[in-house]
This record gives structure tokens, sequence and C-alpha cells, in this order.
């Protein structure tokens, strides 16, 4: 019987495994992180293009009320004071995000208190008075069909690709309405963004630790099994298992990329387009992540798309069909000794990046 060479191997360089790599590597294990993609960090990776740094797979804009994930990401990089504060455009009319006064005001001219804002909100509630039966009316029971129409509609029929009649309720399954004139999205009690970008954080975590890229776990899985004594797998949960049950669904993206002889174009980092004729979701203005100052600057288009082979995947469906299938296949995953299932892939499941830091640390290393 050959030995094993590794105490844990590491399918993925993502936040997820990079956490317990680092975890692992300071408990005096050896490890090995491979990654089929050319670089580390997964979805947060960031490239320096120009001076500015590009969030490659889409806005990622770090925000935690936990306490102990706020001082491991600490350990790592020096984070910004980036309050994240979008708008939107709806038919050429700019809103503020997330619902507050200022968006309530902008709607309806005769708003100058809380009061005012849900007089309007309460009356266009009442228009369901039975349970939600998709996502259109779990919408209007929230907010209102006027906020509807204008901010959750269209933008949600592009993101997903079906009418939001069509949609299960669950997925809204509350829209925050703040009644204050304050612009900022999160609540959570640290929010920022890594000075230098996230590709630096994830370096300086998996440092001293073996990491081969452009190394796909699946054109050898018996080698790599008998690798480790443990493994740690961050990819997706249906690939895993050879699809024997059937392919779980996801929800894809396309940039666009951009750069302009401009230094401010849309002057703020994230723009979120809510009008059907508009055929992107988001426009990402990079430099306004880190307040740099480059007289040129960097936009990205986001584009939903239907996932397709070979495209990166980047929201679960959770319909009926896929959340049985997916409780099927994590069932198998239950039975795999020695192995770790970790993060959006690995356990079909939508993540914010301080959930899945904090999952990687709640995670008994061995």
């Amino acid at each position: 019987m050959v030995a094993k060479t590794y105490d844990y191997l590491i399918i993925g360089a993502g936040l997820f495994g990079a956490t317990i790599a680092e975890r692992a590597h300071r408990a005096g294990k050896s490890v090995l992180v491979i990654d089929k993609r050319n670089h580390i960090a997964g979805n947060v990776y960031t490239e320096n293009q120009h001076g500015i740094n590009v969030h490659k797979y889409g806005a990622h804009i770090f925000h935690t009320d936990y306490e102990d994930v706020w001082q491991y990401v600490n350990q790592f990089a020096t984070f910004n004071h980036y309050i994240n504060s979008p708008i939107a455009i709806h038919d050429g009319v700019v809103y503020n995000m997330p619902f507050n006064m200022n968006t309530f005001s902008k709607i309806w001219h005769d708003v100058i208190t809380p009061a005012d804002a849900m007089r309007h909100i309460e009356a266009e509630r009442q228009a369901i008075t039975h349970t939600p039966r998709n996502l259109e009316e779990q919408a209007i029971s929230l907010v209102g069909r006027t906020i509807y129409e204008i901010l959750i509609k269209d933008y949600t029929e592009k993101q997903w690709g079906r009418p939001c009649a069509e949609l299960p309720a669950s997925i809204i399954n509350r829209l925050p309405v703040r009644l204050t004139y304050d612009n900022n999205y999160f609540n959570d009690k640290y929010q920022g963004i890594p000075i230098g970008g996230y590709t630096k954080m994830v370096e300086k975590m998996l440092s001293n630790i073996e990491v081969q890229l452009n190394t796909d776990f699946f054109h050898d899985k018996v080698k790599y099994q008998s690798l480790a004594k443990h493994l740690v797998y961050t990819g997706p949960l249906d690939e895993y298992f050879n699809y024997q049950l059937g392919e779980l669904e996801w929800r894809s993206l396309r940039f666009e990329t951009e750069t302009l002889e401009e230094s401010n174009h849309q002057g703020c980092a994230v723009v979120n387009y809510t009008d059907h004729t508009t055929n992107y979701t988001r426009v990402i203005e990079h430099k306004h992540f880190e307040y740099s100052t480059q007289p040129n600057t960097i936009i990205t288009y986001e584009y939903p798309a239907a996932y397709q082979k070979g495209a990166e995947k980047y929201y679960t469906i959770n319909d009926d069909k896929n959340n049985q299938l997916a409780d099927s296949y994590r069932k198998l995953a239950r039975q795999e000794s020695n192995v770790i299932f970790g993060g959006r892939l690995a356990e079909y499941k939508y993540y914010d990046m301080d959930d899945v830091i904090k999952k990687a640390l709640d995670t008994v290393i061995d």
C-alpha cells in the first residue's frame, strides 16, 4: 500500500480552499492545493490592469458581522473603508440602492418622512391577500407594485432568464426597506476592500503552501485521491459523483471589459440597470473600489447568461427539482469518508464571502 504523500489535498484555491489550506498548514499539516484555473483566489480573483485592480468575475465587496472572520482576513490584508452605495438606473432615471428614503422620495414626490413612505408601501402591499405563489407576488407583498416594477421586475427577469411570475417566491424571502436617508447597502459591522486586491490577500494565505495551477482533479481522480489522507473538495457537487443522478442547473454570467480614456466614467463602483431595454444588469467601474486616481478607468458590463458547458457556474437555481437533486447528492457526499465538501459549488448554495470563510474556520482540522 502506497503511503499518503500529504495530509490534505485541496481541490480549488478559492476562499474556502485557501482558508482550510492556511489553517492546516499552520497546524503543521502537509498540504497540496490544486486548481484547474491558471490563477488562485477563485471568483474573487483580481488582476492589476493599468494600476487598477479589476474584479475579473464580478464585483466582490467584503462585509461581515463575524468577529472571528474579520480578525482572520485582517491577518492577510489591510482593508480600506469602502462603503457599498450602488445606484440603479431605470429608463434613464437614477435611484439609490438599497431601498431607502432617498429612493422613496424620488419615486413618490410627496414622501418626506418615513411615515409618508410607509403609507405608499402599505397601500400597495394590500394587493396580495393570499400566500405568494411566485416571485412577483412575493415582491409586491413586501414592497408594493411601484418599487417592484421599477427596481425588481426587469432586473430579476434578466438575471434569471424567466418571467418573475414563473420564479419561486423563495428567491426573495425578504427585501430590505430602510426608512433612513442612508445609502449604505450593507448593515454589517465591518466592510471594505483589501488594499491591493483579493489576489494579494489569497497569495498571503497560501504562502509557503504548495500550489499547482492548470491542474484538473478529474483528469486523474484516482491518482489525486491517493495522494492525501484528507480531501477538501470545492468543485461542483454533481461533477464529483460523475453526474450519476443528473446535472444540477446553474445560471452564468458574461463580462465585457473596456479601458476608457477618462478618469471617472459613472461616479461609483456599481450601477444596476433595472430596465428591460438595457441588456446588461450591471456596470462596474473598478477604480472606485480602491479610490484609485489613474487618468484612465476600466469598466465591466455584466450580462446574465444561460449556463453552457465550459462556462462558469455562478447562481444556483433553487427550484424544487434542483433542490431535491442537490439533497440527493448531499446524501452521497456524507458517505464519502475523509472528504470535506465546502463552498458555493460543492454545496450547491449561494454564499457571501464571509460565510464561506466562516464555514472553513468552523471546519475541524484533524
